[in-house]
């Protein structure tokens, strides 16, 4: 790939000091391992719509059926101010190839997810969104979005990392004359990486390419992005990695002494019990091919689809 994957991010995660309290919410995670892979696109909606630093906390309130941003002592009512903001920021980032975003949890104005609302005669539920986090995954339906909470999970985590590799592909994909051709040849290096996540759309995106003739360029290309977005939102468990991996390892039977054939199958198993992590048999697979090379396999993003320095494979 020629640049880094483009993610949006809340800018408090990078350690600026733009939250209400005048202080900052740093992930070093985020900023000093994945920045290392990827480019951030910082925004925060708070300070850029205008409001200053420090500044009034803020909140969600509901009240005759709709969802106000206002500030939380004095009641000030800021929607109006956001969402006018928000119109042409996200304007701004529609020019850009998002690859993903990353939220500040808990957030009114960023947070992803089971952000508060209160009502004004009194209660709160947690089902709420903030009000730019909500615009832009409505404004951008097929780019990961995730907040920085959910990422201490290693399984999201590594389905969203994931994912953001996929999407610069794919702008990659579609940044020149789209065509079936390269469609086809893009949905064959992604086949085990979609098996991975969803063998049922895996089936429907085959179906889809192959049928490519009967739709125009343009349409064919929205319907594989709406369907592979859908898979790849799934998380790829133990049950379906070891599917794959099965196989990938049919590509070798001729290859293999039958030794080597009962340590892969053994790897793999103890993977499949949980014993070990992905990248244990995924290594063995990835020595076996470098000493049996098979231009398929070796084109298939499953066994390389991210940078290995980020050791998402590495958690039992």
């Amino acid at each position: 790939m020629d640049h880094k994957p483009l993610v949006g991010i809340s800018t408090c995660l990078l350690g600026e000091n733009v939250r209400y309290d005048g202080g900052h919410q740093l992930d070093r995670y985020l900023r000093d391992t994945l920045g290392r892979h990827v480019d951030f696109v910082p925004v925060c909606p708070e300070v850029e719509c205008g409001l200053g630093v420090p500044r009034e906390a803020m909140r969600l309130v509901e009240a005759d059926g709709a969802v106000r941003l206002l500030t939380r002592d004095s009641g000030t009512d800021v929607t109006a101010i956001m969402q006018s903001w928000m119109t042409g920021r996200l304007g701004e980032l529609a020019r850009l190839p998002l690859c993903g975003f990353i939220f500040k949890a808990k957030s009114p104005s960023s947070g992803l997810h089971r952000i508060k609302i209160y009502h004004r005669d009194g209660g709160v539920r947690h089902n709420g969104t903030g009000i730019f986090a909500a615009g832009f995954t409505a404004a951008f339906p097929h780019i990961p979005a995730e907040d920085d909470g959910r990422l201490h999970d290693p399984g999201l985590r590594e389905n969203f990392i994931e994912r953001i590799f996929i999407m610069q592909r794919w702008h990659e994909l579609t940044r020149e004359k789209k065509s079936r051709g390269r469609l086809v040849s893009f949905h064959a290096r992604h086949k085990y990486q979609l098996m991975a996540h969803c063998p049922a759309t895996l089936k429907e995106l085959g179906a889809l390419v192959a049928s490519g003739a009967n739709h125009p360029t343009d349409a064919l290309h929205d319907m594989y992005l709406d369907a592979m977005t859908r898979a790849l939102g799934k998380l790829a468990t133990i049950r379906k990695n070891t599917n794959v991996l099965l196989h990938i390892i049919g590509y070798f039977k001729k290859q293999l002494t039958a030794d080597e054939k009962v340590e892969l199958r053994e790897i793999i198993d103890r993977y499949h019990a949980g014993l070990v992590p992905l990248i244990v048999p995924m290594t063995l697979i990835n020595h076996h091919l470098r000493k049996h090379p098979s231009p398929y396999l070796l084109d298939q993003m499953y066994l390389n689809p991210h940078p290995l320095e980020l050791m998402l494979r590495n958690h039992v």
